[in-house]
């Protein structure tokens, strides 16, 4: 369909510019604004999401054109200027996906004037030709598009909430289930998030509800895991634990409903009393013999908890999703979307949004007003993803600052080699950039390969046919047809050659010159690609990689910092929130783009793709594993605690495991951090000589695990205790534990990227 419409629209706006309206100006930038718009730029989503992203591509488009104009007199001021625009367009690309694809679409506009004679006088031509481009092609996809496939990331979402509400209602009914069909719909979650180079939500609070239902999906199917796992039995758990599973299997069947369309009221209130309720019980234990053990009855519980608490979250996001949400809901969700999980710490973060609304002055209302409004409370979340990505850690920084650097040489050569087509030197650079020296290197040999091919067939085509403009105007929508279905079905060759058979007749239309053009084109081209590999060689030879070991290394710190501000928390031995939420929850996203960009890179990954996964595995669990122990407290105002006085110890704490919690489970929370400290050194700057990194003990769980061979249906004995322990030290404990013993498999693979890091990029 992409085809038809180009070999369609891109030869009538040509003609209408040239024949019609008889400017070459108008023609030649309708001409490349319609490969743009149509061949280039492939936006997605539905119409709506269409029609916005053309007219931003349109906008931006203009003004980049407009700036390249300007300075296209002066080579040294077109070079640096290149810098901050190339910059901006292609660091435009955490917007969302639609932004990162019309990125190269974007720089058509800037690259073409920027190298070309024409100074001021020529920008009304040049713009009509982009904006006739830009209106036609809108109007060509709105109109001539396949029917839009179903949203398959929000159905395998749905999916996945659909199994986990069947596993947990079976588990409260007594029921035994496998976990294949739950494992295959988090596998096909995990498949549709990831098959795209681009984090598939945008900024908006319904993409950013989405991005965050499928991490919690994906850990609440960890966590059903761990509590099937074989060494507790839900299926015996009491009547309270029950009735928790539950509450949380309707509200994740409430999660599916949503997701599908389907009316659905999610009942928060049931599922907190549920909550309540289970964890009362658990303190009224007292230990006679009538009584389950303690430590037996904390770790059903503890389980039944952390999914009540993902299930909660869970349907928030998806009534956000399905644009059911108030104003208020939203922007309570937004504070985890951006690593902001309390109001204290919201505070800290963004002072500004944070204004109270009982001022007392009207003036003072309104203010307040504003800066708690959804458009404010939008534009801050848009600043702090800014921040986020304003990291030589984050992989759209380096791929903006490459791309930039490359092309501001790109056009430095260009003017001053005196070349006749210099855009074909800029282009030539833009379309060989990868994210690695070996990958450039081997784009830019295809690249001239595709040009070299081209130039045969568009001389032999010219030997054949003649200069005539009869024949050229018949070959012409062929061309582009060919070179409109290239890209993404055919091998890049292909591509480029289909690429250069267009540009030879569409210059022989504007001045008979006859195959000749195709050499001038694979001079320049030639010069291009060498520049892109010149400086992928000199800024980023590694490429991504190298990005995934740093992004790795943040994500395990910030994570390890993050599990003992939230140990801490837990046990009431900090007066307020874990803070560090916001640095591990940004150094996630860095680690899902890095991790995006290093699949999709072009060559033979030299890390094999099980390790990777492993660690990256390893990292999301360890920052989800603080973020449910950070949730076991609720928030309280800082300004309402003395912060003179410390935190009230928990009951039991003093005896717990036989020495104070604050000692004991602190310890083991942080030999787990040095651990995952240890680990992030390994995989961003290993020593020299190889090493070995030892697993951390194993924490031990909040009860004992059951013998294989124990009789399922016996009665638990009872073990009383002179103190039973508060739930959160049986809780923290249980945490860790599985923690520990996800632990066991990050070493070997640590050791993988090490050694790979320690050998020459070219390697």
């Amino acid at each position: 369909m992409r085809a038809v419409r180009a070999a369609i629209v891109v030869p009538s706006l040509f003609a209408i510019a040239y024949e019609v309206i008889g400017s070459p100006q108008t023609a030649l930038y309708a001409t490349f604004g319609g490969i743009a718009t149509l061949v280039i730029a492939g936006f997605g989503g539905t119409r709506t999401n269409k029609l916005s992203a053309h007219a931003q591509l349109a906008v931006v488009g203009s003004l980049a054109l407009i700036i390249g104009t300007l300075v296209s007199g002066t080579t040294w001021l077109a070079a640096l200027v290149t810098v901050p625009v190339t910059f901006a367009i292609f660091f435009g690309g955490i917007v969302g996906p639609n932004a990162a694809t019309g990125a190269v679409a974007g720089m058509f506009a800037y690259v073409l004037p920027v190298v070309s004679a024409g100074g001021a006088a020529t920008i009304p031509s040049r713009l009509e030709g982009w904006w006739m481009a830009s209106v036609a092609g809108t109007i060509a996809v709105l109109l001539i598009s396949p029917p839009a496939p179903g949203d398959r990331l929000r159905a395998a979402t749905a999916e996945l909430a659909g199994e986990l509400a069947g596993r947990l209602r079976a588990a409260a009914d007594g029921q035994t289930t496998t976990p294949a069909a739950m494992r295959a719909a988090k596998e096909r979650l995990r498949a549709a998030f990831d098959a795209a180079p681009y984090r598939p939500t945008m900024l908006g609070p319904a993409d950013q509800a989405l991005g965050s239902l499928v991490q919690l999906l994906e850990w609440g199917a960890s966590q059903v895991g761990d509590a099937f796992d074989g060494h507790i039995d839900l299926a015996r758990s009491c009547p309270q634990d029950r009735a928790l599973l539950r509450a949380a299997a309707g509200l994740f069947a409430d999660t599916q409903a949503l997701l599908a369309g389907q009316a659905a009221n999610p009942d928060f209130a049931a599922l907190e009393k549920a909550r309540t309720l289970s964890a009362e019980r658990l303190r009224d234990l007292s230990g006679r013999a009538d009584e389950p053990d303690a430590r037996v009855a904390a770790a059903q519980a503890v389980h039944a908890q952390s999914i009540a608490v993902v299930a909660r979250s869970a349907a928030a996001d998806a009534l956000i999703v399905s644009h059911r949400a108030s104003a208020e809901a939203v922007e309570a969700e937004r504070r985890d979307w951006y690593g902001f999980s309390t109001d204290a710490v919201t505070a800290a973060a963004a002072p500004a949004a944070i204004v109270p609304a009982n001022a007392a002055t009207p003036a003072a209302a309104a203010l307040a007003a504003a800066a708690n409004s959804p458009r404010m409370q939008g534009l801050i979340g848009a600043v702090t993803v800014v921040r986020r990505h304003a990291s030589v850690r984050s992989v759209w920084f380096l791929n903006s600052l490459r791309a930039a650097v490359a092309l501001a040489a790109a056009v430095a050569v260009a003017d001053a080699s005196g070349v006749q087509h210099a855009f074909w030197v800029v282009l030539g650079t833009l379309s060989v950039l990868h994210t690695s020296a070996a990958a450039t290197g081997s784009t830019a040999l295809r690249a001239l390969g595709g040009t070299v091919v081209g130039f045969v067939v568009g001389a032999a085509l010219l030997t054949g046919i003649g200069t005539h403009p009869g024949a050229l105007w018949a070959v012409f929508p062929v061309a582009v047809l060919v070179a409109a279905y290239a890209p993404g079905t055919t091998p890049f060759l292909v591509g480029q050659a289909a690429f250069t058979v267009t540009v030879v007749v569409v210059f022989n239309l504007l001045a008979p010159v006859g195959w000749t053009i195709g050499l001038l084109r694979i001079e320049d081209v030639a010069i291009g690609c060498g520049v892109g590999l010149a400086v992928g060689a000199l800024l980023w030879p590694r490429g991504v990689s190298s990005v995934v070991g740093d992004d790795l290394a943040d994500a395990f710190r910030s994570g390890a910092a993050f599990l003992t501000q939230a140990v801490d928390w837990a046990l009431s031995e900090l007066m307020v929130p874990p803070a560090a939420s916001i640095a591990a929850v940004s150094a996630g996203i860095r680690l899902d783009d890095a991790v995006r960009c290093f699949l999709t890179e072009q060559g033979s990954k030299k890390l094999g793709k099980e390790d990777l996964w492993t660690l990256v595995n390893a990292a999301t669990r360890l920052r989800l594993t603080a973020h449910t122990l950070a949730a076991l407290r609720p928030a309280t105002p800082v300004a309402s605690a003395d912060s003179g006085s410390a935190c009230l110890p928990l009951a039991g704490s003093d005896g717990y495991a036989g020495a104070p919690a604050c000692t004991g489970l602190r310890i083991e929370a942080a030999t787990l951090a040095g651990f995952y400290g240890t680990i992030a050194q390994e995989v961003s700057r290993p020593s020299p000589g190889p090493t070995t990194v030892s697993p951390p003990l194993l924490v031990a769980p909040a009860m004992p695990r059951q013998a294989s061979t124990a009789d399922a249906n016996a009665p638990v004995e009872a073990s009383p205790e002179p103190e039973l322990p508060h739930p959160h030290l049986l809780w923290v404990q249980e945490h860790l534990h599985h923690l520990s013993k996800d632990a066991q498999s990050v070493s070997e693979p640590a050791q993988h990227m090490a050694e790979v890091r320690r050998r020459p990029w070219w390697r």
